[in-house]
């Protein structure tokens, strides 16, 4: 046992660091453009280990798919005030939700780059009800909560803010050069970080406790 704990610790630095590499790799250069060979040179390994652990370049890019999408639904796992405060809970998975995108640009190009493949590899990723659910399950959670106080509309589902925080907070890092060179404003300044985190919480905030369209 004292032998296999230490071979097992090492087995997973080893695992979390290709992991770690060829999430970069693939970020950067794209599922295609992405070589294992380079991988395991910049990890210190082997082309024939990276294959023992992960199968092959399918297998490799489907582990990274599912630990980039794992990151983000822990964070979420972490929101409190839901059953006390859904207003502060809410504003505070938009903000999670900010800061991971602002911090993490190789996950929206990772996600980006998995769309133009039409979803082709996540879709067959191990687990995938758990890549997508857990954000559902503490929304829905913030929702119900929310509105047995009276403070949340009830025209939309979890899926709906969703939908609008990643919209916000993927566009503007996604789109980060392209939105400099035609409005000369830079998303990724420190103000405009600022300004843009206070406001995807003011406005999801405002939009679910605006009753005032509901018949």
């Amino acid at each position: 046992m004292t032998e296999t704990a230490p071979r097992r610790r090492d087995s997973e630095r080893t695992k979390a660091d290709i992991v770690k590499v060829a999430t970069k790799e693939f970020a950067d250069k794209g599922f295609a453009g992405a070589r294992v060979d380079e991988i395991a040179a910049k990890t210190h390994t082997t082309k024939r280990m990276i294959y023992y652990y992960y199968g092959d370049k399918d297998g490799l890019y489907q582990a990274v798919l599912e630990a980039s999408y794992g990151r983000i639904r822990r964070l979420e796992q972490k929101v409190t005030h839901i059953a006390d405060d859904p207003v502060a809970a809410l504003r505070h998975v938009a903000e999670i939700t900010f800061d991971h995108h602002d911090r993490n640009p190789d996950f929206i190009r990772i996600v980006a780059g998995e769309n133009i493949l039409r979803a082709s590899h996540l879709k067959h990723a191990a687990g995938v009800g758990r890549l997508g659910n857990p954000a559902l399950d503490v929304l829905s959670r913030i929702l119900e909560s929310g509105r047995e106080k009276g403070v949340f509309r009830t025209d939309v589902d979890a899926l709906d803010v969703h939908l609008a925080i990643s919209s916000f907070c993927f566009f503007r890092v996604a789109n980060r050069f392209s939105w400099k060179t035609l409005f000369d404003r830079d998303l990724a300044a420190t103000d405009q970080r600022i300004h843009q985190r206070r406001m995807i919480g003011n406005m999801i905030v405002a939009y679910l406790t605006d009753t005032s369209t509901l018949d």
